[in-house]
């Protein structure tokens, strides 16, 4: 790897393939908050797979580019936030909420039910998949707790405030846990 002074990543999500995932099932939704498997064009027994295939492929695309820091490209979630958000206990991922989008829209958010709680790592194979693929630096993002606490219907903490400190203990947690991996 070169040594700069202005170090290049890839910021946001990577273009996910076709092949991996329903353009057409991804316009006629809103971005989703909950899991969302209507997304993905491959049957549940191999979607881990093919999203590695996926991810891959963006790794190796991004050390091709020359990009300094390189990220799994979010390439198997179906948002941002989603997968970290709806991994946590205290949340009912069985019964959604809904909540008024920026546009408006009804949207369905995960709905904290309990006090939020990390029960055990979300995305460490995330990044461990990363470090096994590539040799320079790299990162995998997680959302922010004052994010989360907005897409979410909260009918247990007093306050937003509370529930996004309960989120921030979570991602602290996770980061904290995964950067013996960077």
């Amino acid at each position: 790897m070169v040594q700069r002074n202005l170090l290049t990543t890839v910021v946001g999500s990577y273009p996910q393939p076709d092949w991996l995932i329903d353009r057409e099932a991804m316009k006629s939704a809103r971005v989703p908050r909950v899991r969302y498997q209507g997304l993905w064009r491959i049957p549940e027994q191999f979607l881990v797979e093919a999203q590695n295939d996926a991810t891959l492929a963006a790794i190796r695309d991004m050390e091709r580019a020359g990009v300094d820091t390189i990220s799994d490209g979010e390439i198997g979630r179906e948002s941002y936030s989603n997968r970290f958000a709806t991994a946590l206990e205290g949340i009912d991922i069985d019964q959604p909420g809904e909540i008024l989008g920026s546009g408006g829209n009804l949207t369905l958010v995960p709905r904290v039910v309990g006090p939020v709680r990390r029960t055990g790592p979300v995305q460490v194979a995330d990044v461990e998949f990363l470090r096994r693929n590539t040799e320079g630096r790299i990162k995998v993002t997680v959302p922010a707790p004052f994010t989360m606490a907005q897409q979410a219907l909260n009918e247990y903490y007093p306050d937003p405030e509370s529930l996004a400190m309960d989120y921030a203990v979570c991602v602290n947690q996770e980061v904290a846990g995964q950067s013996r991996w960077c």
